[in-house]
């Protein structure tokens, strides 16, 4: 996959809009009208990104360094 590319959890994406329907004083419903995945997944299509179970890959990089980050500091700080 190209770095460039951006990448999203498409039920992310569900949670957000059951999340702001709520908000709104609507009652969303999961599953009554199918999985909503796949719309979601569709939306993020539209946009440009590309659906992930992963999530953001971006993002998971950079958590992925920065735990790096922290482990060669707590082995420098306590070497066995």
């Amino acid at each position: 996959m190209d770095s460039s590319e951006e990448t999203y959890n498409p039920w992310s994406i569900v949670n957000l809009v059951f999340r702001h329907l709520a908000d709104e004083g609507l009652h969303p419903v999961l599953g009554e009208a199918g999985d909503p995945g796949e719309p979601a997944a569709a939306l993020l299509k539209a946009l440009g990104i590309i659906p992930s179970t992963e999530g953001n890959k971006k993002v998971n990089r950079r958590v992925s360094d920065e735990l790096a980050r922290l482990r060669e500091a707590f082995e420098a700080e306590d070497p066995h």
